[in-house]
């Protein structure tokens, strides 16, 4: 039940297996060996190479490992065959072929497991966010999981299509695309900012119905190019009555040393977005800071 990928030490050993048994007469034994790495130190990358020199077999095995007695290596079946595992190779299987696998796994109870299982299908959304739905749906009516955990796998597989306002993820989930609200008071606490500040901004949200909302806001960053891309950050899910209101305020820092990104100088803003819709924009200056 942990949620750990295991001692870093082995993943050497998965390297091994893919340089030296990667051809057919050896596929019995590397699969053999994975299996028993894994639960170790997470072979999901190494497990794909296999994928694709020889996907009947791989995945053959992989269906059985579905239901395997260990929970690390049920879930390398749904994070081995993710359509966009971060740092691996993109796999020559369709998309849609680990649906059987993910079927099975949906089920499963460990978190460790179904945080896969979410993540897989919140990649395969990228592509095809109606074929996740239906998936979900299907798995509601089944009934073959809890409804907590359930509603959970649901929440995290469709957090990308509920950053894009995408209506029938928001319904799915509960949420109107089109809540009757107002907002008022949206303001920043300074719109002049460094590298290594925080924004910091509040403002009210007031309910004309019951609502549920999911409120998040997007930072405009400015790229190298002076052009700018969003990025959509959680703020809260809440419900409301009708005539209720709600006063939030978030702070955001802006790290001026992240590995994943780098802060430009230059007209920045942050919006606020409600169940996929936008309520306001203010802009903010990101200055460099050597300038005085």
């Amino acid at each position: 039940t942990d949620d750990d990928f295991g001692d870093f030490i082995f993943a050497p050993l998965g390297e091994f297996v893919v340089r030296n048994g990667l051809e057919r007469k050896q596929l019995r034994h590397s699969l053999k060996t994975l299996k028993a790495i894994t639960m170790r130190f997470s072979m999901e990358d190494a497990i794909r190479a296999f994928i694709d020199a020889h996907p009947d077999a791989t995945l053959a095995e992989l269906s059985k490992w579905s239901s395997d007695s260990n929970y690390h290596v049920r879930r390398l079946v749904s994070e081995g065959t993710r359509p966009k595992l971060p740092w691996s190779r993109r796999l020559t299987i369709d998309v849609t072929t680990p649906l059987p696998f993910l079927e099975t796994l949906h089920a499963d109870p460990t978190r460790y497991v179904t945080r896969s299982v979410a993540n897989h299908l919140n990649d395969i959304s990228k592509s095809h966010p109606e074929l996740v739905l239906q998936t979900l749906r299907g798995w509601k009516s089944s009934q073959c999981q809890t409804p907590k955990e359930l509603a959970w796998i649901s929440r995290h597989a469709l957090r990308t299509l509920i950053k894009q306002g995408h209506s029938p993820a928001l319904k799915f989930l509960g949420y109107r695309d089109n809540p009757k609200i107002e907002v008022s008071d949206f303001e920043l606490k300074t719109s002049e900012l460094r590298p290594g500040d925080t924004i910091e901004f509040s403002f009210t949200v007031s309910a004309e119905r019951a609502e549920s909302l999911m409120i998040d806001y997007v930072i405009d960053f400015v790229k190298a190019n002076g052009t700018t891309a969003p990025k959509v950050h959680k703020l809260k899910s809440l419900p409301l009555g009708k005539g209720e209101s709600v006063s939030l305020t978030k702070r955001h820092r802006l790290h001026a040393n992240a590995t994943t990104y780098t802060l430009y100088p230059g007209r920045h803003a942050v919006t606020l977005q409600i169940n996929g819709k936008p309520y306001g924009t203010l802009p903010f200056d990101l200055f460099a800071n050597s300038e005085a």
